[in-house]
């Protein structure tokens, strides 16, 4: 045989042989899914709820109206700091300081009146005392038949008359009392309404609010009304975070837990706190009323008031400024942990669908019935084992990170698992074939 032909016969060979080893990689590729692979790794992780609020001092009251009237001075302005009994503002108070003045007057009147009736009750108990005498004494000698019965009983009669005058004098004085403690009373009252138009610090702190103006008249009895609120003082030696967290958020919030405090007005800095106050009520969020206040029931989303403590507050805080709190409300060192996006959801049903058919994609399996244990949604990974194909695992997790999870049960340290894209993700089978996506291709394709 020549040497072409034996050329030609080998490279027939090789060309069938090359055809059979392409046709069967590409047949064998067909099943098989470009995915995003990483490996469960032990690190640490912390659960947080995020929140978001505002600054307020931990104590503050608003100095409200207690009368009716004009404002005559105000002896303090906004942000100026103040003691404890420090006189701020003065209503007009006339009316107020002549009714205490009569009353005052008249109370010095019944007590004179009092006195009076005390020295009468005095004298007519000393004239009963010497008229009851005289009489015992008459009793006597009318007995022995010493004097006759006209002077005994003029005796008699005296010491009825002065016990009778005694009786009468004891009801005035108790009168003349009572009168006192009615005009002593009186005049309370009318000191208590000339105190109300006089307004003392009841602690020290800052004014933080002064809504009026000497010369305006203010209300009483109106909550939020203009003129109700004279001034807002507040002890800016403690200062909170007030924040609402979500509802399925608030379980997980506990006092005392660590938190981390931004400002939007002071960027780039993190201030410490912890949790010093959770709210028992819920707040519908759209509204800002408490669940409580209403009787109406509501599907709105709710809130709960979560209050955080700083504790090194800066000095150029004010109350009102929009502020975030990030609580850590749990904390794991060196635990299994998974990125969050690698966990999906499947049916019993539809796993076992898969198993059977083999298949790499499908549209997603319907939501499964309530009750229904062949439909019933498993929550697991997929994991890529040795021969290239990914196998759902179910896993038990427990706290969240921002971008991990920790797993409890389910898998090791090491194991391989699909954690992108999300789209494959959605549509994977069990017992797929998978390959590593090439990360040169992604980039390429999110260029273009």
């Amino acid at each position: 045989m020549k040497n072409w032909k034996k050329i030609a016969i080998i490279g027939g060979g090789v060309v069938v042989v090359g055809a059979i080893v392409l046709f069967t990689v590409q047949q064998s590729q067909k099943n098989v899914v470009e995915v995003q692979i990483g490996k469960v790794e032990r690190r640490d992780l912390s659960s947080t709820v995020t929140a978001s609020g505002e600054i307020k001092p931990k104590t503050f009251v608003n100095i409200s109206a207690n009368s009716f009237g004009r404002i005559l001075k105000l002896y303090v302005h906004e942000g100026e700091t103040v003691k404890r009994g420090q006189l701020l503002a003065q209503l007009e108070n006339v009316q107020s300081a002549s009714d205490v003045a009569a009353m005052r007057s008249s109370l010095e009147a019944t007590r004179t009146d009092a006195v009076a009736a005390d020295a009468g009750y005095s004298r007519a108990k000393a004239d009963a005392e010497r008229t009851k005498l005289d009489f015992e004494r008459a009793e006597g000698l009318y007995k022995q038949g010493l004097i006759p019965k006209a002077e005994f009983d003029s005796r008699k009669n005296a010491y009825a008359g002065a016990d009778a005058a005694l009786a009468q004098t004891k009801a005035q004085r108790e009168s003349a009392q009572g009168r006192v403690g009615q005009a002593r009373a009186t005049l309370t009252g009318a000191s208590d309404r000339l105190s109300k138009t006089s307004y003392v610090a009841p602690f020290d702190g800052v004014i933080t609010n002064l809504p009026v103006r000497e010369g305006e008249n203010v209300v009483i009895g109106i909550q939020n009304a203009p003129g109700s609120t004279l001034m807002t003082i507040a002890d800016l030696s403690v200062i909170t975070a007030e924040v609402k967290v979500d509802e399925t958020d608030i379980v997980n919030v506990k006092l005392g837990q660590p938190a981390e405090v931004t400002i939007d007005a002071i960027p780039n800095k993190v201030f410490p706190g912890k949790v010093t106050e959770i709210g028992n009520n819920a707040i519908i969020r759209s509204t800002g009323i408490s669940t409580q206040q209403t009787t109406v029931g509501s599907q709105e989303a709710k809130d709960f008031k979560v209050v955080v403590t700083l504790d090194n507050p800066p000095p150029n805080l004010r109350p009102g400024l929009s502020t975030t709190a990030k609580v850590t409300t749990a904390t794991k060192s060196s635990i299994l942990a998974i990125p969050i996006q690698a966990l999906t959801i499947r049916s019993e049903d539809e796993l076992k669908t898969e198993k059977d058919k083999g298949a790499v994609q499908a549209a997603p399996a319907p939501a499964p019935k309530t009750g229904d244990k062949k439909k019933e949604e498993l929550q697991g990974v997929f994991v890529v084992g040795a021969d290239k194909k990914a196998k759902f695992v179910k896993v038990e997790t427990g706290i969240t990170g921002t971008t991990d999870i920790e797993v409890v049960s389910g898998l090791k340290e090491g194991d391989e698992i699909v954690t992108g894209s999300y789209k494959v993700l959605r549509t994977l089978r069990n017992g797929a074939g998978v390959k590593k996506e090439k990360v040169e291709a992604k980039k390429e394709g999110s260029a273009s």
